[in-house]
């Protein structure tokens, strides 16, 4: 991880802002595997019945919006968030001034009610939600529609640019993918080019999948130039011998998030590399997109990832578990629970 970060934007994007020292937990170099002690989340967070209706009507009569932060007590990302993020006083500060936060277990079993008063317990709510990572967090405004879904750990000079991008209304003018683009070059360091790797297939790009005719399942990794986590990701991860024994199994494609480089599409669309990722809402470097044999996209990170999480997507994937259960996290206790 980076010796030092941006951890500033403020409203005029990156303008004024200062150094920090880098983050206090990393789950790419400290591991990623369960931890062994259990997280306590802040005592700021909101002391909720998980009636989300409820939640929502006390926020917004305050003038704030919402946060469903869906974790683990046991997952070093939500480590990595709590301790780099939500211990951070200005990024406190600023959470605390704009928004609520209510905590879901994806594993527990306290009565939720959703916003269309439908009473699940944490598990099968969070199922329902589709929640495949942790952390993941939901924000939202009055009407109890999500403004924006971050999965997985973002770190702070991502996470807080998320923070004003909701609570400015930015994303009543533009996507979070434009937002950031602004402020690509004040935030970017590293290489001066995509990182090489002999997994990836060299253009043209066909990566067109046929329902009649399924082929191997396709991952593709949209990056960006000078991008710190880019190479991190290489330097790390795809150098471990079982993941890429793993991802020898894919098709494997890297594109420059900001490129005109052409393609044609799982679907059969010609595309561009640039309006495919603004198509599908590509906002992180790198954000990794699987896809069935069939052409479907099955799931995406688009956070920070470490060896043992990857290595959980890509069986995932190789095993099609997506066909047998509602989401990664269910599929991965089936498989715990095997051993």
């Amino acid at each position: 991880m980076p010796r030092m970060v941006i951890h500033c934007l403020g409203a005029a994007l990156f303008l004024g802002c200062t150094m920090a020292a880098a983050a206090d937990f990393d789950p790419v170099l400290q591991g990623d595997r369960p931890l062994g002690e259990p997280l306590v989340h802040p005592d700021w967070f909101r002391l909720s019945f998980l009636d989300l209706r409820e939640d929502l009507r006390e926020a917004k009569a305050t003038g704030k919006g919402l946060i469903l932060y869906y974790g683990q007590d046991d997952c070093p990302y939500c480590r990595a968030h709590l301790v780099n993020n939500w211990e951070r006083p200005d990024i406190v500060a600023y959470t605390r001034r704009h928004f609520e936060v209510v905590a879901i277990d994806v594993r527990g079993a306290r009565l939720v009610t959703d916003f269309d008063g439908r009473e699940l317990p944490e598990k099968a709510f969070a199922a329902r939600h589709r929640i495949d990572f942790t952390p993941t967090l939901e924000f939202y405004r009055g009407d109890g529609r999500p403004v924006l879904r971050l999965a997985g750990y973002r770190p702070p000079y991502s996470f807080r640019a998320a923070l004003e991008y909701v609570a400015d209304g930015h994303d009543r003018r533009e996507s979070l993918r434009d937002y950031l683009a602004r402020a690509v070059t004040a935030s970017s360091y590293g290489r001066d080019e995509l990182n090489a790797n002999e997994l990836f297939a060299p253009p043209p790009y066909d990566l067109t999948r046929s329902t009649a005719r399924p082929g191997r399942p396709l991952v593709v990794f949209f990056e960006q130039r000078r991008c710190h986590p880019c190479d991190v990701l290489h330097a790390g991860p795809l150098e471990d011998e079982a993941i890429r024994a793993r991802l020898r199994r894919f098709d494997v494609i890297q594109l420059d998030m900001w490129a005109d480089t052409p393609l044609v599409t799982p679907d059969g669309r010609r595309h561009t590399a640039r309006r495919w990722a603004d198509e599908l809402g590509v906002d992180y470097a790198p954000t990794l997109v699987f896809f069935d044999g069939r052409g479907q996209e099955v799931l995406r990170l688009a956070s920070v990832v470490g060896f043992w999480r990857l290595q959980g997507v890509l069986d995932y994937v190789l095993d099609e578990g997506y066909r047998r259960y509602p989401g990664f996290i269910q599929w991965r206790e089936a498989q715990h629970r095997r051993r």
